[in-house]
């Protein structure tokens, strides 16, 4: 009886011993660490888009909405609302060309800076993301500004 238990034993600590090496090699399935990564990041980017929105809609800020814009734009290349971002630093940049809002554009945001930017934002955000709900929006702004610029 005891050599039974003892062989029994040790089949368990094989077998257990040998899924502890697969999954150390990457054939067990189970989370990826960059899974998790990818949705801090996904957070702290939705965490900007909304002050984004915020300064834009509410307080009429768009040259500090712009400011969001642009870090999102810059540290979170992959965000799911990434349409939205281009959209909100298109409208601000255009809304800061024509002088419009709380905040007065800086010395280097000049109106044909702004107006530049507007289209550029605005553009990639019709060429990138043709079924975005803000696509009918960015044309109508980019309308009177010559049209969106093409990808090349």
């Amino acid at each position: 009886m005891k050599k039974l238990l003892f062989v029994i034993s040790l089949l368990v600590l094989t077998l257990v011993g040998s899924a502890a090496s697969l999954s150390a090699q990457g054939t067990a399935k189970g989370p990826e660490p960059t899974l998790v990564r990818d949705k801090l990041l996904e957070q702290e980017a939705l965490h900007n888009l909304e002050v984004a929105r915020q300064y834009f809609k509410l307080k009429k800020a768009y040259r500090a909405s712009l400011s969001r814009c642009e870090e999102t734009i810059v540290a979170y290349p992959d965000f799911t609302r990434y349409d939205e971002v281009l959209y909100l630093a298109g409208m601000s940049s255009y809304y800061l060309s024509v002088s419009q809002g709380k905040q007065k554009p800086t010395k280097e945001q000049t109106p044909d800076k702004m107006k530049a930017s507007a289209i550029e934002y605005l553009s990639q955000l019709v060429n990138d993301f043709p079924d975005s709900v803000f696509k009918d929006e960015a044309l109508r702004t980019l309308q009177p500004l010559g049209g969106p610029v093409k990808k090349s």
